[in-house]
């Protein structure tokens, strides 16, 4: 482990966005406006990357505390040779996309840094978990707020597998699934996405991509029950892209390709055999590709593209504010594909497509109310 101390074009992005399918029904956008927030990219975090290369797709980040913010990336770029004149720390200020892999190498795909921005480990030990993945890999990447021992649990998409790290990064404790083996049994999965956990230590997969179901797996790791199919029904699924839970036992599924959130309502159970099982409740339509979702005490904001941008939900389905990232300049987005968030408010992001995190700081005037709450605990 090495510590260290001191365009995507319209045309592309419009090509993918139909590649998940057609808008769901209008919605009312609700209040449409500035962010609430300062970004701070281009001083924040520079690459870390050895000569010649520099970020790639980050995928996931989770912030353990403002000392410790776990980062996940599906490898490096190596730039070209010569650097193109308009290279300004991240490839897509030089119109590329890495999701596809564009200069890709698997280097440094697990990184820690404090909120100053300063790089304090790279988990480089580990990467070969990931080299020669034939995909994106890497996914999220999760600590429960239930585990004394803060273990670190990466979601790998392409390897149809789940690892779990001590802390520290020196130990692999668990691997769930078989590496690069999809399936749809009680050992396997099929391009698995995300993780939430429960108090009592059981766990939710979103099992995710290839399979369409959600899948609950005791403390142990060992199989419990799932839920979940492929189909357009309420409690049916096109995607399982990322999950959250909520405020009275409520459970928000990101359906990516159907362009909705699903919300299920956590039921009493009979026995504790049947601990935990829940039923649809609702769906918020009218996105675009959705992507990611953080829960708060009284409102949601999810990711959604087309344009890339942040919407504000109440709990009952309605937009109550939304703010546009920028496409051009140094501050800007393909897409937010995960975001967490500090206690004082700070929002950390990544960029799967233009490649790069970045840092976002609440403006001095913004309303509190835009302001993105930390993820609810039950």
């Amino acid at each position: 482990m090495k510590t260290i101390s001191t365009l995507f074009t319209r045309a592309c992005c419009f090509t993918l966005a139909f590649t998940f399918g057609a808008n769901a029904l209008a919605q009312d956008p609700g209040p449409i406006g500035p962010s609430p927030y300062d970004f701070t990219s281009e001083t924040w975090l520079p690459p870390y990357a050895g000569e010649g290369f520099t970020w790639g797709g980050n995928s996931g980040v989770f912030v353990q505390n403002e000392d410790r913010i776990f980062f996940l990336q599906r490898g490096e770029t190596e730039l070209p040779n010569p650097v193109p004149d308009d290279y300004t720390r991240f490839p897509g200020s030089m119109g590329w996309n890495v999701l596809q892999g564009r200069g890709r190498v698997w280097n440094n795909c697990i990184y820690i840094v404090n909120s100053a921005g300063e790089v304090l480990e790279v988990w480089d030990q580990w990467d070969y978990l990931f080299t020669g993945t034939d995909g994106p890999g890497p996914h999220r990447i999760k600590i429960s707020p239930y585990d004394p021992e803060n273990r670190v649990w990466v979601i790998d998409e392409t390897g149809h597998i789940i690892y779990v790290f001590s802390n520290d990064g020196e130990e692999l404790l668990m691997t769930l699934g078989e590496k690069n083996v999809p399936g749809d049994d009680e050992t396997h999965y099929n391009q698995p996405q995300d993780i939430v956990f429960l108090p009592d230590g059981k766990f939710l997969i979103a099992d995710g991509l290839g399979n369409k179901r959600i899948v609950v797996r005791n403390a142990d790791g060992s199989y419990h029950s799932e839920f979940g199919e492929a189909g357009e029904a309420d409690d049916q699924f096109s995607s399982v892209h990322i999950l959250a839970l909520g405020p009275d036992q409520k459970l928000y599924v990101v359906d990516r390709d159907a362009a909705n959130v699903k919300v299920f309502q956590q039921v009493a159970a009979q026995n504790a055999a049947n601990y935990p099982s829940f039923e649809h409740v609702d769906t918020w339509g009218g996105l675009d590709i959705p992507l990611s979702i953080i829960v708060g005490e009284d409102s949601a904001w999810v990711t959604d593209l087309r344009p890339p941008k942040l919407i504000k939900f109440d709990f009952d389905g309605n937009r109550e504010y939304t703010w546009n990232l920028p496409v051009e300049g140094p501050h800007m987005w393909i897409e937010m594909h995960s975001l967490s968030v500090d206690s004082d408010g700070n929002l950390y992001a990544t960029d799967n497509q233009a490649g790069r995190p970045q840092k976002l700081v609440p403006k001095a005037d913004a309303d509190p109310a835009l302001i993105i709450q930390p993820q609810y605990v039950p």
